[in-house]
């Protein structure tokens, strides 16, 4: 599949049509309609911006991947990509990142938290502090497409919330479920076991002060349909 046909199979997996790209990059409907017949081709600014906007890399735009079985097994692995790189992005902006939360909580004395790119939208909400329980979910054009619960608590007073989001700001693209698998700054270490993959995981998450351990939090989700 070469670029054309990449950005035809893209475009239609995340609804949207050749005036919807037009207007979003500030170029005309027959533009579009030229790169997806193979007639013409974009210049690198608008590569850029097209990768911005499908939340892809440049290279899985314009590679050949006759190799792939079906363009829906391409399709899904963009659209896997495209989560993953969204939650990196919604992560330096709120928990993580320190983001404001929202003035009027979702449910009493609860926690929110939201990032919106385009048409994608991630929440978190929690309640509690020093034990806690949350959820974290990523839409696309208002439709749940996958979710995250978690629930844990604080142990020790040595427990670092600064250490913590430090982490988090580590998710790793191969498992974006909470922080790498193993973390270490001063007298602090992360440790992040797993089972599953993107679509479907659990796992479990602790950080140690020295051979002390401060935090556990426990986590499970995976793709919504």
């Amino acid at each position: 599949m070469k670029f054309n046909e990449n950005l035809q199979t893209i475009r239609k997996d995340r609804k949207l049509s050749q005036e919807d790209i037009a207007e979003k990059l500030g170029i005309s409907r027959q533009a579009v309609a030229k790169w997806e017949s193979g007639t013409a081709y974009p210049d690198i600014d608008n590569l850029i911006l097209l990768s911005e906007l499908f939340c892809v890399t440049i290279d899985n735009l314009v590679k050949d991947t006759a190799e792939c079985s079906t363009k829906c097994a391409v399709g899904k692995e963009i659209h896997k990509e495209k989560i993953v790189q969204f939650l990196k992005t919604a992560t330096r902006y709120t928990y993580a990142g320190k983001g404001k939360e929202e003035e009027i909580p979702c449910r009493p004395s609860s926690h929110d938290l939201k990032y919106e790119q385009g048409e994608m939208k991630y929440f978190d909400t929690y309640i509690g502090g020093e034990k806690f329980s949350g959820e974290e979910v990523v839409f696309e054009n208002n439709n749940p497409m996958w979710a995250m619960n978690y629930s844990g608590r604080t142990i020790g007073e040595q427990f670092s919330g600064d250490f913590l989001k430090e982490v988090l700001l580590l998710r790793p693209e191969e498992m974006p479920f909470r922080g790498p698998e193993v973390y270490q700054n001063g007298n602090y270490t992360y440790h992040n076991t797993y089972d599953g993959d993107f679509s479907w995981f659990q796992g479990k998450e602790e950080i140690f002060w020295g051979d002390k351990k401060v935090f556990e939090c426990f986590y499970h989700g995976g793709i919504v349909k």
